[in-house]
């Protein structure tokens, strides 16, 4: 899940140092990241099939619409994350988005899967504006993740007792909060409104569920922006409580999603 900055002055895309650390182990991101609701996918390549994938990271969403049907360029600041994607068979190229020259290509979507609060909204809308046709779409997306009640408690405590003094919201690891993402949403809104060159946007939200092993989570939590940049004994401390909980709770658990999009069309 995102980091979310703890003070209302600090947007996501001006934590650099956060934005910046996912690429240290590449492949276990790649691995262990949650996919995306195929029925999404599908309703974003309806637009068409050329697609920007923004912040694509190692190309897990890339693939995912390649594999529907459309061609996918994607765009990411991080070579090591690159790297990885272009192994798996994607065509990136290594830029900051706000940066980066589409060169007079047009793309039927323009979309971002966990990346788009790393970007300067406005900045960020007013570059998917140039790379799209009209009645192409922006649409960034991001997994809100819940827990089971008594697990999600459980590993809200480990957090808050491992990680005092966090500048994110520990406890809202184990609660899946909607409304923090709000936040992400709101602002990208606003980018998009500031553009002056988008229809009004509106949320999409598809709900999924995925079963987790305790292996399998615990391979996944250390990619999450608010554990990436930990140091290994205080990580170890998280991952041992965790791996406590997920025992106590039968080794296994169900998480509850919900994907929430961002969509707007970009006007004539």
């Amino acid at each position: 899940m995102p980091t979310l900055p703890s003070e209302p002055s600090r947007r996501s895309h001006e934590l650099r140092a956060v934005a910046e650390s996912f690429g240290t182990d590449a492949d276990r991101y790649d691995r262990a990241r949650p996919r995306y609701p195929q029925a999404l996918v599908e309703r974003i390549a309806a637009a068409g099939p050329a697609v920007l994938d923004v912040g694509t990271g190692t190309g897990i969403a890339a693939r995912q619409f390649r594999a529907a049907g459309c061609r996918v360029l994607g765009v990411e600041p991080d070579p090591r994350m690159a790297e990885v994607a272009r192994r798996l068979g994607e065509e990136v190229e290594v830029a900051a988005f706000e940066d980066w020259d589409p060169r007079g290509r047009v793309f039927d979507a323009v979309v971002a899967g966990q990346a788009w609060h790393w970007i300067d909204p406005a900045a960020g809308a007013a570059r998917a504006a140039r790379a799209l046709r009209p009645g192409g779409l922006l649409a960034p997306f991001w997994n809100v993740l819940t827990f089971p009640a008594a697990l999600g408690d459980a590993v809200a405590d480990v957090c808050r007792r491992a990680l005092p003094g966090a500048p994110f919201d520990a406890g809202a690891m184990g609660r899946g909060d909607l409304g923090a993402y709000g936040a992400l949403t709101d602002a990208a809104a606003a980018g998009v409104r500031a553009s002056g060159a988008f229809g009004e946007p509106e949320l999409w939200r598809h709900d999924w569920e995925w079963t987790y092993t305790r292996d399998a989570w615990l391979d996944q939590l250390p990619t999450q922006g608010a554990f990436t940049r930990l140091p290994p004994d205080a990580l170890a401390v998280v991952l041992d409580g965790v791996g406590a909980a997920i025992d106590a709770a039968g080794g296994s658990f169900t998480m509850r999603y919900a994907t929430v999009a961002l969509v707007a069309a970009r006007g004539a």
